[in-house]
């Protein structure tokens, strides 16, 4: 009966794998992408919606006596700090926490819940004020708490969509499929600038009277582009809600390959576009297959031939995220380093027009191109190659922008700037969300992924910190530690295998003759 039960097994891991790309493939990319659009919209809008709050909430003018100094008009840098920090804490712990349950309870399980978390406080941030207590929280006390909150259902789509797209694919295209779900975080970027756009000139009438109320426009302006961010994950909700259960945790974890083998056949019979799952179970000799624990992934990643490739996907992800989250979460900082919205005499509208046009063109021209490149190549360069490509260039860019700003001149820069935010994407910023989808058993595949995106979080918040502490007026300094971080993932990335190719059971080394399904 056991032997039966193998032979089943094997029949559906070759359908899976060898499958032709059909509408279920697409559906599934769809359903898995449009949540990390979302996760990128929501991530990163808060650095053009810091500008437009330190303009209503920090708008009072800084006076000598009788002599005006300046105008606040920005948040304290402490406070800009936290307010981006916040939404970071929370996507590390998600990504451990459903990283973990992903793997205990089922991807099905869990699905659907991080983007519920994700529309509810998208909602609140929008509608957060300043309470009315007199010790009560400011508005930026209450936009740390929602997006902290925010951030645990970011970090939850992380390992959650990568491992079901990873387990859903064939092979042939399971890399294009996991970089175009991650991709999707290229047009969130890019949609939040055009949204940001489009809002800000349908109040430009009003803008542009210098009325002394101007403030109260701007406070409706970052509210609409805020919330706007919970329109696509309301979408996507129910098609979260109703996928199946991966086969492979059907099989592996529930010990039920029988009706892994029918919902298989359900879903590829004529690339139909039906992804509800059949709840019955149709194998008689079902395995209780016991759920993973903490200490069999301990003793699963003392051996060093699997314990290296975690600390390989760890690490780059930690170095890759210093950077690519020190210039995306203060892009606009650095854009006036460029000339966009620093002149001394320019208006809030000009100010947040002019940060706006510099986030467009940066995310038109370099993130979304890097991000489709990926796409395009990843199943044929393989993950490695593209990797160490993007570590290899990143490190060159960083460096030059570091020791020789001064000398470069604004259109240059932003042209090196650009083409870094294309190599971050064509590059180490993708490939290290695909691998740790496909490197580990599925026992501890969601677990895995989760401890290298959290890995990665950490540096994105280390990044914060330093970026508080040298300040914009240190950038050539920040870049230069952003190179020597591109140069460390370079190294670490030797560690990680290549998957191109391969099946996930060869990839892991499973043994399908063992009923436990290990990797050795």
């Amino acid at each position: 009966m056991q032997k039966d039960s193998l032979l089943e097994r094997k029949e559906t891991l070759q359908s899976l794998n060898n499958a032709k790309f059909g509408w279920f493939h697409i559906k599934a990319c769809l359903v898995s992408g449009i949540g990390f659009f979302t996760d990128a919209y929501d991530l990163f809008i808060i650095q053009l919606a810091i500008i437009m709050i330190g303009m209503v909430y920090y708008h009072d003018e800084v006076r000598d006596g009788d002599t005006v100094i300046k105008k606040a008009d920005k948040l304290y840098p402490i406070s800009e700090t936290l307010l981006k920090q916040s939404a970071l804490f929370g996507t590390l712990i998600g990504q451990l926490l459903f990283g973990y349950l992903a793997d205990l309870l089922g991807r099905k399980k869990m699905y659907g819940t991080e983007l519920l978390i994700i529309v509810f406080t998208t909602i609140t941030s929008a509608l957060a004020a300043n309470t009315a207590a007199p010790n009560g929280l400011t508005i930026v006390g209450m936009l740390i708490i929602w997006r902290f909150l925010l951030g645990v259902g970011i970090g939850g789509d992380y390992p959650l969509s990568a491992i079901i797209t990873s387990e859903f694919a064939n092979t042939k295209n399971r890399g294009a499929m996991i970089a175009a779900v991650f991709a999707m975080q290229g047009f969130g970027i890019l949609t939040g600038s055009i949204v940001s756009l489009l809002v800000l000139l349908s109040f430009s009438n009003t803008l542009n009277n210098d009325d002394p109320l101007n403030y109260l426009q701007i406070d409706h302006i970052w509210r609409i582009i805020v919330i706007f961010g919970a329109v696509p994950g309301l979408v996507a909700i129910y098609f979260r809600m109703t996928i199946p259960e991966t086969p492979r945790f059907t099989m592996d974890i529930k010990g039920d390959a029988g009706k892994a083998k029918k919902n298989v056949q359900q879903i590829l019979k004529n690339n139909s576009n039906d992804i509800s799952e059949d709840n019955t179970s149709l194998d008689d000799n079902k395995q209780k297959i016991q759920k993973p624990t903490f200490y069999e992934l301990k003793r699963y990643l003392s051996k060093w031939r699997n314990g290296k490739i975690l600390l390989g996907t760890a690490m780059t992800w930690f170095a890759l995220d210093i950077g690519f989250y020190g210039i995306n979460l203060n892009q606009t900082t650095i854009l006036k380093q460029m000339g966009f919205g620093s002149g001394q005499d320019l208006s809030q509208y000009e100010i947040l027009k002019q940060a706006i046009y510099g986030n467009l063109i940066t995310s038109a021209l370099g993130t979304v191109p890097g991000y489709w490149l990926t796409v395009l190549f990843v199943d044929r360069w393989g993950r490695k190659t593209i990797q160490i490509m993007g570590f290899v260039a990143l490190t060159i860019l960083f460096s030059i922008m570091g020791l020789c700003k001064d000398i470069l001149g604004h259109y240059l820069f932003i042209t090196l700037y650009t083409l870094a935010n294309l190599f971050n994407n064509f590059g180490p910023n993708a490939t290290t969300f695909i691998i740790p989808g496909e490197v580990f058993p599925t026992r501890y595949r969601s677990t895995c992924h989760g401890i290298s995106a959290a890995s990665g979080k950490l540096g994105a918040i280390i990044s914060q910190v330093w970026f508080l502490g040298l300040g914009a007026d240190n950038f050539q300094a920040i870049m230069l530690v952003f190179a020597v971080f591109m140069g460390i993932g370079l190294a670490f990335t030797f560690l990680i295998p290549e998957t191109k190719g391969k099946t996930l059971e060869e990839i892991c080394e499973i043994q399908l003759k063992s009923s436990q399904i290990q990797c050795i």
